[in-house]
């Protein structure tokens, strides 16, 4: 009845009522283990970014003025934590909504000595509004996101045309935007999305996909999908004006 009442969101936001918005992502918490919870206890002070403090200084928050890694939804952070232990030279920022998997990263993290990574938990939408300067992203990353794989639930995936080029925005001239999933409908509407977005040039030789490279770390999921003949896509643009 209210979605029939009011034309947009914005205006029954303003007239004070409740709109159920859809999300990329269900917030699942799951129980925090002893170790996460502790973790983000300690460590959040240090390691952990704020949606409500705005806008970042990448130079300030990292002391230095290494190229800066943004990653989207990265689970547990085990990926995300090899990434910057292999690349020290390198700023890293994680984005994830579920509370169980920051708080496993944090651990991760101190537990590898780890210097050179920061982490939010929040929505990677007002993150990226909010919270990231535009043109200062190196590289954005976007690992196996849900692919809501049933149709009437594809306008819940988050790549879409508006959301390519908020990370158009973000990255620097020459910055890349590198996304992997295991769902092939789902690359198939990304490759179409990224084709259709200007400013970007495909890094695949053959104009559609790219082989897994190196520095996206191989996770015993997808190690072992492959044994069992599942497909992997990985897409790689890069932002040239």
């Amino acid at each position: 009845m209210t979605e029939r009442t009011h034309k947009t969101i914005e205006q029954a936001e303003q007239e004070g009522k409740y709109i159920r918005k859809v999300r990329s992502f269900v917030k699942r918490e799951g129980r925090l283990t002893n170790a996460q919870a502790r973790a983000l206890e300690d460590y959040w002070t240090t390691m952990g970014l704020n949606h409500a403090d705005g806008m970042i200084n990448a130079t300030s928050l990292f002391n230095n003025i290494n190229p800066v890694v943004l990653e989207i939804g990265f689970g547990m952070g085990k990926s995300l934590v090899e990434m910057a232990k292999n690349a020290p030279n390198v700023n890293f920022i994680g984005v994830e909504v579920h509370k169980p998997g920051v708080g496993a990263c944090i651990a991760l993290a101190q537990e590898e000595g780890i210097a050179n990574l920061k982490v939010y938990e929040h929505d990677a939408i007002e993150v990226l509004a909010d919270c990231i300067p535009d043109e200062s992203l190196t590289t954005v990353q976007l690992f196996f996101p849900d692919p809501w794989h049933k149709k009437k639930h594809h306008k819940r995936r988050i790549v879409s045309l508006a959301f390519v080029e908020s990370i158009r925005q973000k990255l620097k001239v020459g910055g890349v935007f590198h996304m992997a999933t295991d769902w092939e409908n789902y690359a198939e509407c990304m490759l179409e999305d990224m084709n259709n977005s200007q400013g970007y040039q495909n890094l695949s030789e053959t104009n559609d996909y790219v082989p897994r490279p190196d520095s996206r770390p191989l996770t015993k999921f997808e190690n072992r999908g492959q044994k069992l003949g599942h497909g992997v896509w990985d897409l790689q643009f890069k932002r040239i004006d």
